[in-house]
């Protein structure tokens, strides 16, 4: 008896850190709707333009953009370039960047990076309330895209990308693939219009059997598929561009509720799953002005017309700084943080070799 005991208390702490690591993936690192979908590190947007920018840049041809955003646009990376990025957030979070990306004349471009977000810190605590351990949380996207031109106006890309979730020592880690689908034309001189559709296919599967043995459950958590429509317009001779996206999402999520139910005169738990879906519309808006060749700034807004989280306005600005042959540029984002968790800021170190 005493056997089964330490058993069962060691089954509701290992419960009960299960829960408090998922609750704080859910209001830590996702910067998403009530449903809090999977994969939510991914969509934060990549280094400090894009995040300046609120993300709008599906259609951005200007060279600068990463091909994260739209595969299609690996083509007009101009030079081969390497970029790294940090976040400075608040509750122990940690969201890193790193990009190399490159043209293949005449016509392609590749691009191939990596995510990682995490938490740290995480106050571990047994049933009774008494402070266990530490625990952090490490989630990863490995990407590669690449892109095509095709004829004069129009470009198409595949992005294929790795995810992976490492959240509990005791639970295995996860690994999903996700697809990306993207399109670019030119309409006219000024005007470049982006299509993307992202994250097909990807899902999280969690097996908790190691943990409880054959009271455990396997769980699928799909992560939101995504259908991006945008474009950006040059004004001012190229100096300044202004950039618009709006974004369908679709998630398919499970709800589960428990019902006591006399089966053979014996009261047996029964859990109930209802699958349900969930479809959101986000737009959002950017922009980029060059006071000169060194020096740009940035701003955005998303969540434009979000009636549950609000507006969130983001800036930042650019110094480039050629030192020989190499152009060197130091890029810097501020974005709001949804439910007033605070703020965001973003530095990217770039080099165009």
């Amino acid at each position: 008896m005493l056997f089964i005991n330490k058993i069962n208390i060691v089954n509701v702490h290992r419960r009960f850190v299960l829960v408090l690591i998922f609750s704080v993936i859910g209001v830590g690192i996702a910067q998403e709707s009530l449903a809090q979908s999977a994969g939510a590190f991914s969509r934060l947007g990549f280094g400090a333009r894009g995040m300046a920018m609120s993300n709008a840049l599906i259609a951005d041809n200007s060279g600068a953009t990463s091909p994260y955003y739209n595969p299609a646009l690996a083509p007009f990376t101009s030079r081969q370039n390497l970029q790294a990025s940090v976040a400075f957030m608040t509750f122990d979070r940690q969201l890193e960047f790193l990009q190399f990306a490159s043209p293949l004349p005449p016509v392609a471009g590749v691009a191939a990076g990596l995510i990682h977000a995490g938490v740290s810190d995480i106050d571990g605590r047994s049933s009774s309330g008494f402070h266990t351990e530490n625990f952090s949380t490490d989630e990863y996207a490995a990407f590669l895209a690449f892109g095509l031109k095709v004829g004069q106006k129009a470009s198409i890309g595949l992005g294929l990308q790795l995810f992976r979730a490492d959240l509990f020592d005791d639970l295995q880690a996860v690994n999903s693939i996700g697809i990306d689908l993207g399109f670019t034309i030119q309409v006219s001189e000024a005007l470049n219009i982006g299509v993307v559709a992202d994250d097909l296919l990807a899902k999280y599967s969690w097996d908790t059997s190691s943990l409880y043995s054959s009271g455990g459950k396997r769980t699928t958590d799909n992560f939101p598929v995504r259908l991006r429509l945008g474009a950006s317009y040059k004004l001012m001779e190229g100096r300044a561009r202004v950039m618009a996206e709006y974004e369908s999402r679709t998630s398919t999520l499970e709800y589960r509720t428990r019902e006591i139910q006399d089966i053979n005169q014996e009261p047996i738990e029964i859990t109930n799953v209802e699958e349900f879906t969930i479809q959101e519309s986000r737009f959002r808006i950017g922009g980029e002005y060059h006071l000169s060749a060194p020096f740009a700034l940035r701003a955005g807004l998303d969540r434009i017309g979000d009636s549950i989280d609000g507006m969130r306005p983001s800036a930042g600005f650019l110094v480039a700084q050629p030192l020989g042959q190499i152009l060197f540029w130091v890029e810097y984002a501020f974005a709001l943080e949804p439910y007033n968790t605070g703020t965001m800021h973003v530095m990217t170190l770039r080099l165009f070799l």
